[in-house]
């Protein structure tokens, strides 16, 4: 943040926590805005997660999940929620495994990002593996999906088809088409 940016900055007046939950916990602030006026704000704040770009023999692989939130099943690049007590890079590896049962010798960060900064603070960090091994998935007890691998060839008729549709996936599929690295 530069020195212009202090006049966009708006003050913590009191807060109330809402709700504390495995996954996530939620707060509400009432905060005084730039221009002396008052407002609330709803946070939801998050452990973080990772995400994990997989590509072996010339395709990617997804996981097909259903999802609550969005009511429907999408399809993801594999991922995971980030354990107090692991690294990004341990998680990324473990999720991998978990859900597609690649195993990588290891994974290079490429970004992070917010996943929706207007009322939640959690950040995806985004991994690509490398040295795949095909091994078998082993999936949490209360995880239920699909592996589909994607030939790369295929990735930028299926993006304009609006078969991707969250971010983290989205954000991946691109950095695979426009990466010299898949060429």
């Amino acid at each position: 943040m530069n020195q212009n940016d202090d006049q966009l900055v708006e003050k913590k007046l009191s807060h109330k926590d809402i709700y504390k939950g495995k996954i996530i916990d939620v707060t509400v602030y009432d905060v005084e805005l730039p221009n002396g006026e008052t407002s609330s704000r709803e946070v939801v704040y998050h452990q973080g997660a990772v995400g994990i770009i997989a590509v072996h023999d010339e395709y990617m692989y997804f996981v097909k999940q259903y999802r609550i939130a969005a009511e429907e099943v999408l399809l993801e690049i594999p991922a995971g929620k980030i354990e107090p007590k692991d690294t990004p890079e341990q998680t990324a590896i473990k999720e991998l495994k978990e859900e597609t049962g690649l195993v990588a010798k290891e994974v290079q960060y490429l970004q992070e990002f917010y996943v929706s900064p207007g009322f939640s603070n959690e950040i995806i960090y985004l991994f690509e593996a490398d040295q795949l091994e095909l091994e078998e998935q082993k999936l949490d007890e209360d995880e239920f999906l699909e592996i589909e691998k994607i030939k790369i060839t295929d990735l930028e008729h299926l993006m304009k088809e609006n078969v991707f549709r969250d971010a983290k996936t989205l954000i991946a599929v691109q950095h695979v088409l426009y990466s010299n690295n898949y060429k």
